[in-house]
């Protein structure tokens, strides 16, 4: 059954699109506008909704668990961008 990409795996505590969006981040993207698209075209969002998203997670324990490493990172540009306003 398709429950819209919300599915949970087994014992991973994050739903699939919560897995995919921090795969995306994981990512390099070439240039201006390629993210963009690869979040319309692969994930089905907004590049809003996505950020909207992302930001969310960020501050969720399950993804620092699941990624640590990305998860911080993020944190951390969040972080100086907050600081630099």
């Amino acid at each position: 059954m398709d429950t819209g990409g919300e599915e949970h795996e087994a014992g991973a505590g994050l739903a699939r699109r919560e897995q995919d969006i921090l795969a995306m981040e994981r990512r390099g993207f070439s240039g201006p506008g390629v993210k963009e698209r690869a979040i319309r075209e692969e994930l089905g969002l907004a590049p809003v909704r996505y950020y909207q998203l992302l930001n969310a997670l960020l501050d969720d324990p399950r993804a620092l668990a699941h990624d640590p490493v990305t998860v911080n990172r993020l944190r951390r540009v969040r972080e100086t961008r907050r600081t630099e306003r």
